[in-house]
């Protein structure tokens, strides 16, 4: 009997697809266009040491038994990680529907509005809740939100001290992260006590953590208006919950509030992924940095979504970025902000009640049994005195499967949340060897300190409170949206895969879920196990010596991988070196990336043929020669070829004593088939949400490890509760990153096997020259490798027919809506240009699909061109068509209706419609709305 691999599964096209594909490429098999397209010199010739590739069943049961090597413990530890009841509607339709999580970033706004406004509620709870002007779209984790408040507040202080004030009681992670950020910026941070040190006369930021570490609750007022008067600005680090029965810090003039959404129905998963939170008062919204989604309107004058301000992207101000941010937490945002849409203010205020109550039952029972309590007002976390005794505590607490917090020698730390239980209590009561209390206690939160202004006041977290109502919504929204569930998603630069159902199931698992990054080792060898596994295999599938997966995401990676070569240049008494030489081609976060790891940028030319300029990279080495401390470069090219020239690049960068970094957001071009480790690299991001399948969730940023040869390893990043800043910085809040989605890639991984990856490799390639192959004679690939091969993506040039015709890349991508696409990359990484990259995952029927459609608006093109239909007035210039438009009573257009509603191709019983026209980008952009709207601006 045969099993089925899971490859085939994977892999879109079948042998007869493959073998019409080869045919009309020009090769005779994948093994000869791969010869063909990468160059002999780095080109690998092995086979990959994975283990034999496990069938779907198998890969299952192997992580069912890593996963039963947890020990789902009850955590009680805190610091900014919590257990929380995820709603069930909320985890099935929105966490589990690949209507969500296989969705890409809203570039294309028109078939995004689903997670549009489902960001603007995110945005707008947090807001609400902070009592500040204006939030984004979600950060990566707390500490890492943190960190960009610190820069925020330097670029907007007008103070000229290095300084930032952090004070003591902020969570340790968050201190590390924030110190590992701020030191090669030249950025001084003191720790203080800011309850008894004094401040220094000088600063520009100072930092608060509300409620503290300890768990106490403090009045900043003071403070704030002390830094204020020294020219600082004051960033508050919020718990969100806490601040539905608290005083928000906006009230009290504080400039930027900034933590984490996971207790809002988010799983702790081990450190993440979670939605981070960043906001700020008026007059500083456009320094935010990362994603902002804002209120616009369509071309029929109607509001719509979009995101606002899209010149703070990293591609656009590359090296003059003031963060490398350019993602965000998608699917978690909309998490957090369905969570609060389902439970309301009202839901939202009890479930605060109750956790308080229930910390302050907790410490009413310890004073009992006469365990002191710190002195102090606190939310939902208990700081108790056992001189000595401590570890002990903590001990007789973990044999009854309570997870609590060791502070040190004396002091124990005990956190309470929506699931904490009165069996819960009783068990920390019994660790502490008291008997508690029963009856009524009094609350601990002092009445000077609570909230009286209202909240989340718009009609949208006041309606969806039944089941029913919130499963409509959910479904509403997702309707108006385009994902992979939908069709083909062909971007270049952002690989949309296959995102397997098996890759995804164990996410959700308890043993996975539910853990607390902070857990005791004992309880978590499964977890540990696996993300072992997966760094090894990684290591062995790029060709380096070690792998960190704490970055969680790519931008994140490529930080680690340079603060790992400033790191290695200054243990060898070099740290002088500090200029990254980066093609002008490069991802934009490469610059924005060097820039943080304090590096200056220069910029290396690129030939007319799209290749790193090697005779400028001579020029440029030979003038930094003494001061040069790396090269950032994309491979294959951000055009999408494989250069020649690669190997000879590395060599001259290290015989000028520099590092080479490959970015490797194109590896899905190289797996199997070369190694960056081996051909010259010293060091990679990866982008596991590219080529190892994690999702992009509406616009998330996966994982980014980090990948370095031996001599590199010594400075990955470290453990954030134990990192030496400098050599181990700490690059995200918990030690694996968002380790909660690394089952993905270790399934795709376990079940793949190095046939598979290799096949998935070729199959990409073999696809997008398929692609160029069908195309060409309608519009021009623009750059080319061997043998006019491309990669795993190829560039189709619309310059010449826009100039002829008027007719604008945007006006192609608009009308692709109309045939079922979602666009390809625009205008990157050139401009009036469409990157096309198909995957190995979709089968010939939609590659041609795609092509058939670009053929047809190539002659819808030709029509505009021939004046047989206006420049301005066309279906081209009205796209995309939405059933509203194409249903009115009026039809003004000198095309037919039908050819606006149903081009050629299209499946008129299966139409996808957008629910907006095209928006008016600028107009968001001078009047920006970064909330939900009234509902009177949706009225006709």
């Amino acid at each position: 009997m045969t099993v089925e691999k899971f490859a085939d599964r994977h892999i879109g096209p079948d042998p007869g697809d493959e073998r019409r594909m080869l045919e009309a490429v020009g090769y005779g098999s994948i093994d000869e266009l791969m010869d063909a397209a990468i160059p002999e010199v780095i080109r690998w010739h092995g086979t990959l040491d994975l283990p034999d590739p496990a069938s779907e069943r198998e890969a299952i049961a192997e992580l069912r038994a890593l996963a039963a090597r947890n020990t789902v413990a009850v955590s009680m530890i805190g610091l900014g990680y919590h257990g929380t009841h995820t709603p069930a509607v909320i985890r099935r339709n929105v966490l589990e529907d690949p209507a969500w999580y296989t969705a890409y970033t809203p570039y294309q706004p028109e078939i995004s509005q689903g997670r549009l406004e489902a960001l603007l509620n995110f945005q707008t709870m947090v807001t609400d809740l902070t009592g500040l002007a204006t939030a984004n779209a979600s950060m990566l984790d707390e500490g890492t939100a943190a960190a960009e408040a610190m820069t925020l507040a330097r670029r907007a202080s007008k103070s000229k001290s290095p300084v930032y004030v952090v004070d003591a009681d902020t969570l340790p992670q968050t201190i590390a992260v924030i110190t590992s950020r701020a030191e090669p910026l030249g950025i001084e941070v003191r720790v203080l006590d800011v309850e008894h040190d004094e401040l220094p006369a000088e600063f520009f930021g100072l930092h608060l953590q509300y409620p503290g570490a300890s768990g106490a609750v403090r009045d900043h007022a003071a403070l704030v208006a002390a830094a204020h008067a020294a020219g600082a600005l004051v960033t508050v680090a919020a718990d969100l919950l806490a601040l539905t029965l608290l005083r928000p810090p906006g009230e009290i003039g504080v400039d930027i509030a900034a933590g984490t959404t996971q207790r809002f129905g988010v799983p702790m998963g081990f450190g993440g992924p979670h939605a981070g939170y960043l906001a700020v008062r008026s007059g500083l919204e456009r320094m935010l940095p990362g994603r902002l989604v804002g209120v616009s309107r369509d071309a029929d004058g109607n509001p719509a979504y979009r995101l606002a301000l899209q010149t703070r992207e990293q591609h656009i101000r590359r090296e003059k970025a003031t963060s490398n941010i350019c993602t965000a937490q998608v699917l978690l945002a909309v998490m957090a902000g369905m969570y609060a849409v389902y439970h309301g203010p009202d839901g939202l205020r009890a479930i605060a009640r109750r956790t308080h109550d229930m910390a302050a039952r907790l410490a009413a029972g310890l004073r009992a049994g006469g365990v002191p309590v710190a002195d102090v007002a606190f939310f939902d976390t208990v700081t108790a005195t056992v001189p000595g005794r401590a570890a002990e505590v903590v001990a007789a607490a973990a044999e009854r499967r309570v997870n609590l917090r060791l502070v040190d020698a004396d002091r124990v730390g005990i956190s309470c949340d929506e699931t904490t239980t009165a069996e819960h209590l009783a068990a920390v009561w019994a660790a502490f060897g008291v008997d508690g209390v029963d009856g009524d206690v009094d609350a601990a939160l002092p009445e000077a300190l609570a909230r009286t202004s209202d909240f989340l006041t718009h009609p949208v977290f006041r309606t969806h409170h039944s089941e029913t109502a919130m499963l409509r919504y959910l479904r509403r929204l997702s309707d108006f949206d385009y994902a992979l569930d939908r069709g083909m998603i062909p971007l270049g630069s952002c690989t949309m895969k296959l995102n397997a159902t098996t890759e995804m199931e164990a996410i959700t698992w308890p043993e996975f879920a539910h853990m607390h990054p902070f857990a005791p080792d004992e309880q978590t060898a499964g977890y540990r196990d696996m993300i072992g596994q997966l760094e090894s295999w990684l290591a062995e599938v790029t060709g380096y010596d070690a792998v960190s997966v704490q970055p969680n995401a790519g931008s994140q990676g490529e930080l680690a991988g340079l603060l790992a070569i400033r790191s290695y240049h200054a243990s060898r008494g070099a740290g002088h070196r500090d200029v990254c030489l980066i093609p002008s081609s490069a991802h934009g976060t490469n610059a924005a990336s060097a820039v943080m790891a304090g590096m200056r940028v220069v910029v290396v030319a690129c030939d007319a043929d799209g290749n790193v300029d090697l005779v400028d990279l001579d020029a440029k080495i030979d003038k930094h020669r003494d001061a040069l401390a790396a090269i950032m470069v994309t491979y294959p090219s951000t055009h999408g070829v494989y250069e020649t020239g690669i190997a000879s690049l590395c060599a001259k960068v290290h015989d000028a004593g520099g590092q080479v970094y490959v970015d490797g957001a194109n590896l899905n071009a190289l797996v199997g088939f070369a190694k960056p480790g081996k051909f010259g690299a010293d060091v990679s991001h990866l982008n596991l949400h590219k080529t190892f399948c994690i999702p992009h969730g509406g616009g998330g940023p996966g994982v980014g490890p980090v990948a370095v040869r031996a001599h590199l390893a010594p400075f990955l990043p470290g453990d954030p509760l134990g990192a030496h800043v400098g050599s181990r910085p700490a690059i995200s809040a918990a030690k694996y990153g968002s380790a909660g989605i690394l089952p993905i890639p270790w399934a795709y991984l376990r079940m793949m096997g190095a046939e598979g990856l290799s096949r998935a490799t070729g199959v990409a390639v073999l696809a997008a020259n398929y692609v160029a192959a069908r195309l060409r004679n309608h519009f021009p690939v623009l750059y080319a490798g061997n043998k006019g091969l491309v990669a795993h993506e190829c560039i189709l040039d619309l310059r010449p027919l826009t100039k002829a015709t008027g007719v604008s890349v945007d006006d192609v991508a608009k009308r692709l809506i109309d045939y079922g696409f979602h666009a390809p990359t625009m205008s990157f990484p050139v401009a009036g240009t469409l990157m096309v990259e198909p995957t190995e995952s979709e089968d010939l029927a939609e590659l041609d699909r795609f092509c058939d459609a670009m053929i047809a608006i190539r002659a819808e093109i030709d029509k505009v061109g021939a004046g047989e239909w206006p420049a301005g007035d066309n279906p081209l210039a009205n796209a995309p068509h939405t059933a509203a438009m194409v249903a009115g009573d009026s039809w003004p257009h000198p095309y037919p209706r039908s050819v606006g509603a149903y081009p050629a191709g299209v499946d008129r019983a299966g139409k996808y419609w957008p629910p907006v026209r095209r928006i008016d980008g600028a107009y968001g952009d001078r009047n920006l709305v970064c909330s939900c709207p009234s509902p009177e601006a949706f009225e006709e």
